[in-house]
């Protein structure tokens, strides 16, 4: 029986590749799908508040490139499902503190894939809910749609930015319930 074993009960098989030894490698993966989508947001924010451009012309950077994407609700349902199962697969590598802070980030980021699924249903089926001319969401009905994904990534964003931080940095009862090696070495004693 190893240690991590012996402290949580449970073994590295239990937890899984995804939350012991590969979590640092699909944490970095999926911290920068989340950059990614975050700067497409930005761009987008910059495109309208900045260069003063009309919103549907605001596309971001891919959809400069792929305006269909930019209109398609299958990219934005599609990133919302990835984010959502992401923060679920990810959540048993955390622990202590670093958990509760990714579990905030999970339960925003699910919230938000609801809001994205009533907008995939909407434009897949034609019928537009809230009697809109256009798909909405719930929160759409008080707030224009830019600034509320841009509210909803920031606010899914920055508990994860917390969960990591504290992640990397554990109490030591954290670091001995972790079963990942995503924290940083302990300095070798004097």
């Amino acid at each position: 029986m190893t240690t991590f074993e012996a402290s949580t009960g449970r073994s590295p098989a239990t937890t899984g590749w995804l939350n012991a030894a590969g979590h640092r490698t699909a944490l970095n993966v999926f911290m920068f799908v989340v950059l990614a989508h975050w700067a497409e947001h930005l761009v987008q924010a910059y495109q309208i508040w900045v260069l003063d451009r009309p919103r549907p012309q605001a596309r971001g950077v891919l959809g400069q490139f792929f305006p269909w994407l930019v209109s398609s609700e299958y990219l934005h349902y599609g990133y919302a499902l990835v984010m959502v199962i992401g923060l679920f697969l990810l959540r048993k590598g955390f622990t202590g503190r670093s958990k509760t802070w990714w579990l905030i980030a999970f339960g925003i980021q699910f919230w938000h894939h609801i809001e994205h699924l009533l907008l995939f249903i909407q434009a897949q089926s034609g019928t537009m809910f809230f009697g809109a001319k256009v798909p909405t969401s719930v929160a759409q009905l008080i707030f224009p749609r830019v600034e509320l994904h841009l509210f909803y990534n920031t606010i899914v964003f920055l508990p994860m930015v917390v969960a990591m931080f504290l992640h990397l940095r554990p109490t030591p009862a954290e670091r001995r319930e972790a079963a990942c090696t995503c924290a940083a070495p302990l300095p070798a004693a004097a």
